[in-house]
Formats: C-alpha cells, structure tokens, sequence
C-alpha cells in the first residue's frame, strides 16, 4: 500500500520527504487502496462566507448607521477614512424599536418639544436619546437634539445606505404609558417594565417602515446586523434566545424585501473569532482586534480594490493627525507635519471632493 503522509512542513511520498512548495507532492494523507483523503492541516477557524455587495460604497457614497455601540464602531472607522457617513443621530440604540423610533422620527422631521423632555438628576433628558444629548439646561439638551435631527434627516434623504444593528430584543417600557424607551437614563427600576419583543412583533412595524423608505427611496440599500456584543443580565441562554429572535426577525425581513441586505458581523465573532481573546476585558464587548477583523471583512464586502486604495491612504493620514510629539519644536517634528501636509494635497489632487472632509 503507497501512502502519503504529513510531518511539519514536509510530506514523505514513497519513501522520501518532500517539502509542500514541491508540485509533485500531496496536501493530503491519500490511501491509494482505499481512495481515502484526510485533511491533514488543522482547521482552527471556520470562515464565514460573506457575498460581494450587489453595491459597493465608496468615497461619495452617504451611509446613515443607526443602532448598538457596534454601529458606533464601524462608524468610527469609516469617520478615520473619510466616508461620506453619518453615526448615531440618537446615540447608541439598543433594541429594533428604539432604532424604529428613531427612523420614524427622521421620517417625520419634526424637531422635539420642551414637553417630550423629563428632568432627573439635575439633567434633562429624552426617551428617545443617549446621554450624551442630556443638559442641565433644557433649551440646550433641545437645541442638541433637534439640530442632530435635522442634519440627520436631511442627510437620510440623500442616502444610498442604511445601516441597522440590532443589539438585543430587551427592551424597557414607561410602566404607566407601555413607551418603549431608548434609554432609562437611571431613573428608579419602577418607573419600567422589561420584556422581550416577539418576532412578529418586530417583523410588523418593520415591514411598515421599510415600504415607507423603499417609496420614499427607491435607490437605498438597507443593511442589517447583529452586535456581537453580549447583553448577559438573563444569563447566556437568555442573550443567545434575545440574538435568535433578532436573527429570525432580520430572516423575515430578507425574504420579503428588496434591496435588504445583512453583514454578518454576530456570526464573524461567534463562529470565525470564537475566542475570548478577541473580547475586551469586561468579556462583553468585542476588542479592538476584533473590530479591526469585522472592518477588514466589511471593507472586502462593501468596497472596491480602488476605494480599499484610498482608504489606506486615508487611514495613514488620519493616523499621523493624532500622532503625539515627544518633541513637538524639534525639526525631525516639523519635517513629519510638512510631509503630512504634502501628502493631504497630493490626495486632493487626486480627489478633490474630500477638501470640506480634510479641512
């Protein structure tokens, strides 16, 4: 019986060693009797498939992103390189109805009124934002808030894509009004009821949101996602049954819809990563490995070799932007800033739609 087997980096083929670069030999343990064939190289991840966008995005591309801190992450990403993007009008949105709240709003395009806002902890707040749209003055947290609004609503118009993710299917209710709320903003436990939406649920007031923005937008690319972040308050069976009914409720939406797509940025982390060193320390949200991994399949899927070009070129100079001087009056300094310099004009040169970007 001829056989041929693997050691290290060689494979020993009738009676010598051959290395794998050889042609002639096999990357295969092959039983020539049998017709057998047995991978021997180890397998220690499982790529995910990922189909090239029937769109791509490049540098003149609008992309509005909306949901979880993930959002906020490849939004980040496309902000350094210089995209056409708009992250978060909202802040960070965990669950579908909160985002759905959101895109209605910016459908609508009406600013909120002193009366939408609540005042707890010397701040006023919205049901509808993050924190980060929270002032000690009203007319200030409102001036903030109406003024992402309009930008934000003007910008969807001009849209091309729109990213969703989805973070978790908890969501928090006003006790006394059923609202559905985007953030409790530490008010008393009392004040909510929690409960986790139902696939149908999510299915139908999405289902009523997309026809409105495929009439209004015929050309807009809806892109949905899951956060790979792990929400563990109900344990890890109850994150894995809240990411399931995510999961069904986007399946719903694909078979039913044109021009819906998903990245899926859950299944990367889940079943490629797959390992705790690509979570953070709170062993909750993803690393900075991580998120570089997902940009590098994002950039593959949505982004042609051209834009991935520039994009580089971009990223290098975003990168020396924030670079910190240990000798700031020093001329090796001061030769670095005129070489940065030089390479901004030679970019605009090239493309000089991005000189309101790299002012």
């Amino acid at each position: 019986m001829k056989r041929i087997v693997c050691k290290q980096r060689c494979l020993y083929v009738s009676g010598s060693w051959r290395a794998l670069f050889d042609p002639a030999a096999s990357l295969f343990i092959v039983n020539l009797l049998s017709l057998q064939f047995i991978n021997p190289l180890p397998m220690f991840t499982t790529p995910v498939e990922i189909p090239l966008s029937p769109a791509f995005i490049d540098h003149q591309t609008k992309v509005l992103i909306l949901g979880s801190c993930f959002s906020e992450n490849i939004g980040r990403k496309m902000q350094r390189a210089f995209f056409d993007v708009g992250v978060n009008p909202f802040g960070v949105l965990y669950n579908p109805f909160s985002i759905l709240n959101g895109i209605n709003l910016l459908l609508d395009g009406a600013c909120l009124q002193h009366d939408q806002l609540f005042h707890h902890a010397s701040l006023w707040h919205s049901f509808s934002h993050d924190s980060s749209f929270s002032a000690p003055e009203a007319d200030v947290a409102l001036k903030k808030i109406n003024s992402s609004l309009a930008e934000a609503a003007a910008f969807l118009r001009q849209a091309d894509f729109l990213f969703i993710t989805f973070g978790t299917a908890w969501v928090f209710e006003l006790a006394d009004t059923g609202t559905i709320v985007s953030n409790c903003h530490k008010l008393p436990g009392s004040f909510f009821r929690r409960r986790r939406l139902r696939v149908e649920e999510i299915t139908a007031a999405y289902g009523q949101v997309i026809e409105s923005l495929q009439q209004n937008f015929p050309n807009l690319h809806l892109v949905f996602t899951i956060s790979p972040i792990r929400h563990l308050k109900d344990g890890a069976r109850g994150n894995n049954v809240s990411k399931s009914v995510l999961s069904l409720a986007i399946e719903d939406l694909l078979s039913n819809f044109r021009n819906l797509h998903y990245f899926p940025a859950y299944e990367i982390v889940m079943d490629e990563l797959r390992d705790y060193r690509f979570y953070a320390s709170d062993m909750l949200h993803i690393s900075d490995v991580a998120v570089d991994y997902i940009w590098k399949r994002f950039s593959e899927t949505y982004f042609s070799s051209e834009t991935r070009v520039l994009q580089k070129r971009l990223e290098k100079y975003s990168a020396d932007l924030v670079h910190i001087p240990m000798h700031p009056d020093s001329s090796a300094y001061l030769a670095f800033q005129k070489n940065v310099e030089r390479r901004r004009m030679e970019i605009l040169a090239d493309y000089p739609f991005l000189r309101a970007r790299m002012l």
